[in-house]
């Protein structure tokens, strides 16, 4: 049925898919599994980022709601895949440790603010995670369909030049062909681009919030640690 859909008069799409050589015509195949990988990360990093969010939206507000967060750390176990949560487990995790240590509560707030770091750190390259897979493909995409267009006029003249006669009619079906692939390209590459900058900046605010949060659990740590020492 494809055969005789491209074998008619009308031009289009599979026409010219056809007349693209095997280069370009696995090209086109590559690219579209690269639409289908793009598509599929730009939505299920909106989907993530989005839970995380609501995740830590209610975390917060849940420990909001706690009077020490120490004395609530020691009762209640943290869940890690709570962003907000992973920083206040590792937090408080570091802070305990360092009081069974030292008694006098000396370094505890520091070893804690080094913990919240670290988690931020590790929580941030969680954030970022298949962002350059996607970038990869933004930046990839273009130059394979300039590849295939490069190569499937680079066959058209050769054949050209290998036949008896030179004409338009002769040029014209392998280099639209050729230009197929380049098209291919960017329908993957324009989508993907805009989808990465959206990802870009809404990942970069969910960091600066996430960095926000360690910096106030830091504090709170800091002036509960300040306080039992002065009633001890």
């Amino acid at each position: 049925m494809l055969l005789i859909f491209a074998q008619t008069n009308e031009p289009g799409l599979l026409t010219y898919f056809f007349q693209s050589n095997t280069a370009g015509q696995l090209i086109i195949f590559a690219l579209g599994i690269f639409s289908a990988v793009a598509w599929t990360v730009m939505i299920g990093k909106a989907m993530e980022l989005n839970q995380f969010f609501e995740l830590n939206k209610r975390f917060e507000k849940f420990i909001n709601q706690a009077d020490s967060l120490l004395e609530l750390a020691q009762k209640k176990a943290f869940n890690d895949s709570i962003p907000y949560a992973a920083l206040v487990k590792s937090a408080t995790a570091s802070y305990f440790r360092a009081v069974e240590l030292d008694s006098d509560h000396e370094n505890a707030v520091s070893h804690s603010e080094n913990a919240l770091q670290r988690a931020v750190a590790d929580q941030s390259l969680n954030y970022e995670r298949k962002m350059v897979l996607l970038a990869s493909i933004v930046t990839g995409a273009p130059f394979m369909g300039l590849l295939g267009t490069v190569w499937g006029v680079m066959d058209a003249f050769g054949a050209i030049g290998l036949g008896s006669s030179a004409s338009i009619a002769s040029l014209a079906p392998g280099v639209s062909g050729a230009l197929l692939t380049t098209v291919a390209g960017l329908l993957v590459a324009i989508p993907s681009v805009f989808g990465y900058n959206f990802l870009l900046s809404l990942t970069k605010k969910r960091v600066i919030e996430l960095e926000n949060f360690a910096s106030t659990v830091a504090d709170r740590i800091e002036l509960e640690d300040t306080a039992s020492r002065r009633f001890d």
